[in-house]
């Protein structure tokens, strides 16, 4: 028998592994899981129930187009339906659009530090990423991001608000950066935390890419309405974009027991929008205190906050361990700590006064 293994790409050669929060020790000390930014409440009212209801039949394969689902949206929106499209959250959405617009040695680029997806999803498809780092304030550089594409240049994320730092870009800003940008290269709006902005000048997604063809909107259920392990995003953007997700898409992606969760999740805005409220009241609170302790802290427009530490990263991570809570180190970087239960919020930030009190 030969012992010559299969032939596989070479562009899988060194992609980084995608890194999960990680999760609250069951039998230890750890009590709080502060590291995936999910949401800390149950499902809104209805939720469930129309997740087992649809349960009961998930013998059958669920509705492929999410005609449901995709209706609902497009009359949220106040978009066309032809301008929806769904998938395996936001990160499978943005896989797609890699996959529509790219051919091998293509360029994508994006912030850095941003979301730790976009350069495993773009190596994956065999394009190149171009990281453009962030200002000293944390924010995306939209003018070196402007001056970084080439001809070479397929597509752009702009994460607004920015995982992790939860710093955002405003109106004029972006739409003086969407003007530069050439035509034929599509720019996608990550907006998977757009619910927290609570900053009247960061613009919503959707009213931009409304007579911008090259612009696109992704948005998520995983964060402000508490689906993350339903795996439900979806994209808005120009027919051609649109129509081209539908053909990426990984046949049957969505369940039906997602599909109907999305939707009575959507149904129930009252319950999301004082949720969402007590989240950034929470969100204020921690970044007071923080900055009473002696934290410089980017203001957040998400549900975390980041720590800028080099390399007392993975210190600062061990002392929340054991006060008992988990948050999500970037080795050499800094640390995004998750809004949650208050509880788990009080015991980070006495953690974090003892670290500073120490250094």
């Amino acid at each position: 028998m030969s012992e010559t293994s299969p032939k596989l790409r070479a562009q899988l050669d060194g992609i980084p592994t995608y890194r999960p929060g990680k999760p609250a020790a069951a039998d230890g000390p750890v009590a709080y899981k502060l590291s995936s930014n999910e949401n800390p409440y149950p499902p809104l009212p209805g939720v469930m129930e129309a997740a087992v209801a649809a349960a009961q039949g998930f013998n059958r394969y669920p509705d492929m187009a999410c005609t449901g689902l995709v209706n609902e949206l497009a009359e949220r929106f106040g978009v066309p339906v032809s301008h929806v499209a769904t998938g395996t959250g936001s990160v499978g959405v943005a896989q797609q659009l890699i996959q529509a617009t790219c051919d091998p040695g293509d360029e994508v680029v994006y912030a850095w530090r941003s979301f730790e997806a976009y350069p495993i999803i773009t190596q994956v498809n065999g394009a190149v990423s171009v990281k453009v780092p962030l200002t000293d304030g944390e924010v995306h550089d939209l003018d070196a991001m402007a001056e970084a594409i080439t001809d070479r240049t397929r597509l752009v994320f702009v994460c607004n608000p920015n995982n992790p730092t939860g710093t955002v870009v405003r109106r004029a800003e972006l739409e003086r950066f969407l003007d530069r940008v050439p035509s034929d290269v599509l720019v996608v709006l990550d907006e998977a935390y757009r619910e927290f902005i609570r900053d009247t000048e960061v613009p919503d997604g959707i009213e931009l890419y409304r007579d911008r063809p090259n612009v696109a909107v992704l948005r998520t259920f995983s964060k402000a309405y508490g689906l993350a392990g339903l795996r439900v995003g979806f994209a808005v953007g120009h027919e051609p974009v649109a129509a081209a997700l539908r053909k990426t898409a990984v046949p049957f992606g969505v369940s039906q027991v997602a599909q109907e969760a999305a939707i009575a999740s959507l149904r129930a805005e009252d319950a999301l929008l004082g949720r969402v409220g007590a989240l950034v009241a929470e969100r204020t609170r921690v970044q007071e205190a923080l900055a009473e302790q002696g934290w410089t802290v980017p203001e957040s427009q998400a549900n975390f906050v980041w720590l800028r530490l080099g390399e007392r990263t993975l210190d600062f991570a061990a002392a929340c361990d054991k006060a008992g809570v988990v948050v999500r180190p970037f080795a050499g970087e800094g640390v995004r700590v998750t809004i949650g239960e208050t509880e788990g919020n009080d015991l980070f930030l006495k953690a974090a006064g003892e670290f500073r009190a120490g250094l």
